[in-house]
């Protein structure tokens, strides 16, 4: 069960309207890197995580990405209200607005909505974190895309934060890995089982051995 603080981890007050900015860092929210699928893939990675440090680490960065997602959306809204209707003409933003006015609707910046297809949980605990370490790369990557692009002070203070903290989670990823490393069977690494033996099989005595 979670507690909802009415603040925002980082404030966002954006002063100025800019509904071709907003159609960028919207891809934050619904992209293939985004904070809604970071958030989807921690928090479902979670429950499978066999040590307590492990699961709990997943809960806690899912839900900081959750409030991630709550600060590209406060970003989106401020780009774009009070829009006039030749601001809306003249952006990029006019084709999103057709279908969603100025509502939050998860997409990327090429308007293509969110997909769990983007994200996975595999139930082994060395895969999915290879796979959140990644993640946390890809999408400080985004971020670091986005500042180039940007150039509105109010809206670059908090793209920086949030790029920060992709740092942050890459690291606590990488901890959370040598934890695992340490606890799996020494002979079996990639398995929980302990009895699923994937040593490289020998060949038989007088047949060629082709394998990898």
């Amino acid at each position: 069960m979670w507690t909802y603080e009415k603040k925002l981890e980082y404030p966002v007050k954006i002063k100025t309207a800019n509904p071709n900015m907003a159609k960028l860092i919207i891809s934050q929210l619904g992209g293939p890197d985004g904070e809604m699928g970071a958030a989807t893939r921690y928090l479902s990675q979670r429950y499978s995580a066999p040590w307590a440090q492990v699961k709990g680490t997943l809960t806690d960065i899912g839900t900081e990405e959750m409030g991630h997602a709550e600060m590209i959306c406060a970003i989106i809204h401020q780009l774009t209200r009070n829009l006039t209707p030749e601001q809306i003409k003249n952006s990029s933003f006019a084709a999103y607005y057709t279908d969603h006015t100025t509502g939050l609707y998860p997409v990327d910046a090429n308007g293509v909505p969110f997909s769990a297809s983007t994200l996975q949980s595999t139930g082994d605990t060395v895969t999915d974190l290879n796979e959140d370490l990644a993640a946390e790369q890809k999408a400080r990557t985004t971020y670091e895309n986005l500042l180039r692009l940007v150039d509105d002070p109010d809206v670059r203070d908090v793209l920086k934060f949030l790029r920060e903290r992709e740092v942050v989670h890459y690291q606590r990823f990488g901890e959370l890995l040598r934890i695992a490393q340490e606890n799996l069977d020494s002979n079996n690494f990639y398995a929980f089982n302990p009895s699923f033996d994937v040593r490289r099989p020998q060949p038989r005595k007088g047949t060629p051995y082709t394998g990898a």
